[in-house]
């Protein structure tokens, strides 16, 4: 059965429309088309496949699909409705939210202990770790439950092996991007609401705020917008553990759309609503997005680099990756204090609260299985978001007196 995808002439109208900025005075065009070029040239070199993006600031808003949806086994063309593998976005949109929603209801705390909801989290220094340190990538848990073992078959199997995994260092000491930390938090979630991940995110997030193509394990005629990735098939998660562990994990594993991740930007800019409805409070999206890391935590992969997080968010993170140290994917005219996260398979997006301006671009990037693009497509995300700062007309990002220095513009410690 051909999973070719045609558009009708009504959608293709429809976008070609969309496709332009609403107005002269919002945008500056020539940017908007340098974003274009960009993403152009990133096809023809094979770095992408295709992908859509999203700029969007003072609700008007530029968006555009690019390329092909899939080579194989029919061509198909990229449309700004396609269904992408989120990878580790799934931690803020979907695990992240899940948690802070429980904080609001009273289920947990941000700084309860771990062992408070899971009892056999004890031991080599677990019963230490809270839940603000899982949300911060501080807990001191590898990248992986048991990393040397193969990968769990289910949720509670993957919960189990982090309750035995050896910490990496003092809860609260060291950054390290954990998959593990997410795991542990889809657990917490699904203990104190007795429901699971998927189907507490899909009733208390992404159907109020009608995102109705944000998903885990996409299934039947939504395949047909699915884009491939390196599994076995469409609408299976690229990621093998979350594969494994039957397609919902707190690490991976969301699929949505450009406009759903778009919806989902512009409910976080609004304070946590949108259309009248309400996901969180304005103090809980304050509180996942300002910076909640110690001002001393660090990062050992980086050369002992000082890290910002907020909760789940990435505010200020260092990865040693030119054209600078810190978070590419915010480009370098975002402030610091804008916030955002990527994913392995080349996802993106970002918030800038100050300018009330968000990026989103996905992509495909499995063109060839055998030429990992990943770090050109983190690049790109750089080139992308800077432009799309640039690209805003009416606001001065070079006085910003309420962002965040750099972390060399920082007041050395009193001794």
């Amino acid at each position: 059965m051909k999973l070719l995808y045609v558009p009708s002439l009504a959608f293709i109208t429809s976008f070609l429309i969309s496709a332009r900025p609403l107005c002269a005075e919002v945008f500056h065009r020539e940017k908007l088309a340098a974003i274009d070029a960009e993403i152009e040239q990133a096809i023809r070199e094979a770095k992408i496949v295709g992908g859509v993006v999203w700029v969007e600031h003072g609700g008007s808003s530029y968006h555009k699909a690019y390329g092909m949806r899939a080579k194989a086994p029919e061509p198909e063309l990229m449309t700004e409705d396609t269904i992408f593998d989120l990878a580790s976005v799934s931690k803020v949109l979907g695990t992240t939210s899940a948690v802070m929603l429980c904080v609001e209801r009273g289920l947990i705390g941000v700084d309860d202990l771990v062992s408070q909801h899971i009892p056999e989290f004890t031991g080599d220094g677990r019963e230490k770790v809270t839940i603000r340190h899982l949300l911060l990538h501080s807990s001191g848990l590898p990248l992986n439950p048991e990393p040397k073992l193969p990968f769990s078959r289910d949720q509670n199997e993957a919960v189990a092996r982090a309750c035995r995994t050896p910490l990496l260092s003092e809860p609260g000491k060291e950054f390290a991007y954990s998959n593990a930390t997410m795991i542990v938090l889809a657990g917490v979630v699904e203990r104190v609401t007795g429901r699971t991940l998927d189907e507490f995110c899909a009733t208390e997030i992404f159907h109020p705020l009608g995102m109705e193509d944000t998903l885990y394990r996409p299934s039947g005629d939504r395949l047909k917008r699915v884009s491939p990735s390196s599994s076995p098939a469409r609408g299976l998660v690229d990621d093998v553990q979350a594969r494994d562990m039957g397609g919902v994990a707190g690490h991976c594993s969301l699929f949505s759309t450009v406009p759903d991740l778009a919806r989902f930007a512009r409910m976080m800019l609004r304070r946590g609503e949108l259309d009248g409805v309400r996901i969180f409070r304005p103090e809980t999206v304050k509180q996942m997005t300002r910076v909640q890391s110690p001002p001393d935590l660090i990062s050992p992969d980086a050369d002992g680099l000082p890290v910002r997080r907020g909760l789940g968010w990435d505010i200020d993170t260092p990865y040693r990756q030119a054209p600078h140290d810190y978070s590419l994917a915010r480009g370098s005219v975002f402030p610091i204090g804008s916030y955002g996260h990527v994913g392995w398979t080349g996802q993106y997006v970002w918030i800038d609260p100050f300018s009330q301006t968000f990026v989103v671009f996905l992509c495909n990037r499995y063109g060839d299985l055998k030429k990992d693009t990943r770090m050109d497509v983190y690049h790109l995300h750089h080139r992308i978001s800077t432009l799309a700062a640039e690209a805003v007309a009416d606001f001065d990002f070079s006085h910003m007196p309420d962002a965040l220095p750099k972390h060399d513009q920082l007041k050395p410690k009193s001794d």
